[in-house]
Parts: C-alpha cells; structure tokens; sequence
C-alpha cells in the first residue's frame, strides 16, 4: 500500500484528505505544520508528500527545502495543496523542490488523478 504524508495546519482539510485517500486504498499519515512534516518525512518512508503553504511553526516551503535535504526524500514527489496561485509563489515552490501544485478549491478527481500521475 502506498504511504501519503498529508501536511495543513487545517484539521477540516487533514480529515477530508484523509478520509479521500484511505477510501482510495492509500496509507496517511498526518501532521499539523511543516515542522512535524519535516521531522516525521525524516522518521518514516513516504511514496508522495501533499502539503499546505502557509502554516505556523514551519511554512510548506521551508519545510520542502528541508525534506529535499535528507538523502531518503531528494526524489519523493512533493504536491503542494494550497489556496496560493501567485507567481512569485509557485516559483518559490519549484525552487524548494515541490513537484506539483494544486490550487483550492479542487475536485476530489482532480486530486485522485494529480497523485496517481505522481505516486511511485
């Protein structure tokens, strides 16, 4: 089964992603920030990471930029979920090492396609 490390300081948008993937034959696991993304990306192995931008503690980029440090997760797709649609922010992201972007609102076919074409 395929493991996903589902990262937003929204527990609505945790849950609803969580109930989404299992329902889709995935494993999650959650954390609140990018902190706790950080340190539980290092602690266990992921096949896909979805994480928020904006959140305390650690930002979504900063914690990519972290993640894309440790030898294990150089090449572990990263999906950015996020309400940012801005340019300076997308290249931001790209910059840290996010592979992909999802813009919300989205679809919950939208997401399921977006992490099929990416999950390895």
């Amino acid at each position: 089964m395929k493991k996903i490390l589902v990262v937003d300081d929204s527990s609505v948008i945790r849950m609803s992603l969580e109930f989404f993937l299992k329902e889709n034959d995935f494993d999650v696991v959650l954390a609140e920030d990018g902190a706790q993304g950080a340190t539980k990306a290092e602690a266990e192995k992921f096949n896909l990471i979805i994480t928020d931008i904006n959140m305390p503690n650690m930002n979504g980029i900063d914690m990519i930029s972290k993640i894309r440090t440790q030898d294990a997760n150089k090449f572990v797709p990263i999906l950015v979920l996020t309400t940012e649609s801005d340019s300076e922010m997308l290249k931001k992201g790209k910059e840290a090492g996010a592979t992909g972007w999802i813009v919300k609102p989205f679809t919950n076919e939208d997401l399921l396609a977006t992490v099929q074409k990416v999950i390895k």
